[in-house]
């Protein structure tokens, strides 16, 4: 896969600087940096100068990624990040260059209509998911995939929150098959296309990321916006895509669902059970890489839990990377407030220092990978 030297550097510089002593105490600085380095906020802005709270994220409170959004939905302002290629371009140089630790810059640029890079403002035109599954033609979609890994390549954008792993149940079903972001109700023809993509992006040095675990693609409700109880209309082989891409090595990213699934879990949503993450995902499946929540602030979660009992459930359940879209509702100290919940789940040894610890060293994998 190829790698932007400088931030290849960056990396070798931060590992040199603040490396924790093996005898050791956990120092405060390096506190921050694991606990910064497990979230991904979302903000307001064309350019860094426009954003000032990002910018205080990321050099003082370390966070480890941010993520892009053209359409600002709280204000319902059309222009929140994304205006042209150039703006775009310098926006993520900025980004970058305000992080000691390389930066995962992420963006949903699945294709067809979940598509941040519109063409009216200067981007290369791009296609569903659907569209290329009923294809099913291996060349479709490897030209698909590079062009978006290029695209973001030259972006300076390195993680795509995608390829989608769901299978197309439900036709029906709001946020999922009437956006048409699903290959297909066929696991094998997701799993074709899904490692496809994957083989694409991670060639151009694009990290992947498989979403939404444990499957997403038969509820009949969207978690954006309300609960969503998947129990009776779930079936097993929505893991097989997942089965059969952690079988054959892959070590990258997963992005968990809010849906709630009592087969796997009689108490919580995937994002906050144990039993799903922990237990299924990585001790059944035998996923080693990074888990990312889905969009934290989605109303599956807020209208159920607080924050601090939502942060908890995630990290006891395994999420490695926090994900604050801010694109429900915007919050512009919300990396500090889970800073201070996750800094008190430690104190009073609800957390340990030994989960945070492994986050952390997961997270520090993928971006030494890339």
């Amino acid at each position: 896969m190829k790698k932007q030297p400088l931030l290849s550097a960056a990396l070798l510089l931060f590992f040199c600087l603040f490396a924790v002593p093996c005898s050791g105490a956990v120092q405060p600085d390096s506190l921050v940096i694991k606990i910064g380095q497990m979230l991904m906020v979302g903000f307001r802005g064309l350019t860094v100068a426009d954003a000032p709270e990002i910018a205080a994220d990321i050099t003082e409170r370390r966070i480890g990624g941010v993520v892009l959004f053209e359409y600002d939905v709280p204000s319902r302002t059309p222009l929140r990040n994304i205006s042209t290629p150039e703006q775009l371009s310098r926006l993520t140089k900025e980004l970058q260059k305000l992080s000691a630790i390389p930066l995962l810059i992420a963006i949903d640029q699945e294709g067809g209509r979940v598509n941040r890079l519109k063409p009216a403002r200067g981007f290369p035109a791009s296609v569903s998911a659907q569209h290329l599954g009923l294809l099913n033609n291996p060349d479709s979609t490897r030209a698909a995939a590079l062009q978006t890994a290029r695209t973001l390549r030259a972006l300076h954008i390195g993680m795509n929150l995608a390829p989608v792993a769901d299978l197309n149940s439900n036709p029906d079903n709001p946020v999922i098959g009437k956006l048409e972001r699903s290959f297909s109700a066929d696991p094998a023809v997701v799993t074709t296309n899904i490692r496809l993509t994957c083989d694409a992006y991670r060639g151009e040095g694009i990290i992947p990321v498989l979403k939404h675990f444990p499957g997403h693609g038969s509820s009949t409700t969207d978690t954006h916006r309300d609960f969503t109880d998947i129990t009776s209309s779930w079936s097993e082989k929505e893991l097989e895509p997942y089965r059969s891409m952690i079988a054959s090595g892959y070590c990258d990213a997963i992005m968990t669902a809010h849906v709630f699934n009592g087969n796997l879990d009689p108490l919580y949503p995937a994002t906050l059970s144990k039993a799903t993450i922990d237990g299924l995902l990585r001790g059944k499946l035998g996923f080693k890489g990074v888990m990312i929540s889905d969009d934290m602030q989605m109303r599956a979660i807020t209208d159920h839990y607080g924050l601090e009992t939502a942060i908890q459930l995630a990290l006891d359940a395994g999420v490695d990377m926090l994900l604050f879209g801010n694109n429900t509702a915007y919050d512009p100290a919300i990396a500090s407030k889970a800073t201070v919940i996750i800094k008190s789940l430690l104190a009073k040894k609800i957390i340990t220092p030994e989960r945070i610890g492994q986050s952390y060293r997961r997270i520090m994998e993928l971006k030494r990978r890339y």
